[in-house]
């Protein structure tokens, strides 16, 4: 076979995936193929260059000398594939707008005021995608992103976009029905839990909040968890505890008064917040810009000013 002539694109994709993960399996389960197919592949591409690009190590594999010199180069280059591949679709899609978000935030924050967007911009469509995973931009179609965090994002343009605070919150039913008039009586009441706490070190979690209100004869631990923020919310709004809420997420249900924030509590603005993401080697559309400059105009008239400096967390000095 020459070796002027370029290998077969698959086989230069498949190792491309493999490099990345130095793993065949995980190469695997992103192509959607086999491990077997991913190794016949990768077989067939050494064949082609005549060089080993992966050394064998029992059940390992890791990059050969020449697959090291070549990985970051063919990455870079399928980037380059995707984006021009995404610039092709574009001109179909001039007015579409694609935006990653957590499935809380996008159902509570952002979802109710698309309909305003959409009124006021009907060129426009905003498609949704509700995921808690990073977006990884050079091999999708996504062309902003809004995540919760700390706002280190390497590679990207990262802009502050809203603040984020915890409170207490439960039903006026539920207040109404039974005494909860200070922190104590918390201990005659189911206690809601976010689970995504526990991966958010500047939010405080029931055992850390009572903690710090020199509350004593609670069990912090008892009560259900949930692994989204807006299951939480419903829990609340049903009545079914008390819940340690995020002030954005449980923002319409507040001023719905479907939820109350209890023992006057006031906003402690945590280390983590909600940033716009979106790819430094993408210019974006008019109608991207369009839809970022509406973003900021809502996340202002909530947080009152754009950028706002976030204080350190007030919890997270705090042993449990």
């Amino acid at each position: 076979m020459s070796r002027d002539r370029l290998p077969p694109l698959s086989a230069l994709r498949v190792f491309e995936a493999a490099a990345r993960h130095e793993s065949f399996k995980q190469a695997a389960e992103e192509l959607f193929v086999t491990p077997g197919a991913v190794s016949q592949q990768i077989r067939l591409l050494e064949e082609h260059v005549g060089v080993e690009l992966f050394v064998r190590d029992g059940r390992r594999v890791v990059l050969s000398d020449a697959g090291k010199a070549s990985a970051q180069i063919l990455k870079e280059a399928f980037e380059k594939m995707f984006e021009a591949t995404r610039l092709m679709k574009q001109g179909n899609q001039k007015g579409r707008v694609t935006v990653s978000a957590a499935p809380s935030f996008a159902a509570k924050w952002l979802m109710p005021r698309l309909y305003d967007f959409s009124a006021a911009n009907e060129d426009i469509d905003v498609w949704v995608s509700a995921d808690m995973a990073p977006v990884d931009f050079a091999t999708s179609d996504i062309d902003l992103a809004i995540r919760y965090g700390n706002g280190h994002y390497s590679g990207l343009n990262v802009e502050h976009l809203l603040a984020e605070a915890v409170v207490p919150v439960c039903s006026p039913l539920l207040y109404e029905a039974a005494p909860i008039r200070k922190p104590a009586d918390l201990s005659h009441h189911v206690l809601l839990h976010d689970v995504g706490f526990e991966t958010d070190p500047s939010c405080p979690d029931w055992a850390m909040w009572l903690k710090a209100h020199g509350v004593e004869g609670v069990d912090a631990t008892r009560g259900p968890r949930f692994n989204q923020s807006s299951m939480v919310i419903e829990g609340a709004v049903a009545g079914r505890g008390v819940a340690l809420a995020k002030r954005t997420i449980a923002e319409a249900d507040l001023k719905a008064g479907r939820l109350m924030v209890l023992f006057d509590e006031k906003d402690k603005p945590l280390e983590y917040g909600y940033y716009l993401v979106w790819p430094q080697t993408r210019e974006p559309t008019p109608a991207q810009m369009r839809f970022m400059e509406w973003l900021r105009a809502e996340a202002l008239r909530v947080d009152g000013a754009p950028n706002a400096h976030i204080e350190p967390p007030v919890f997270a000095a705090m042993d449990i």
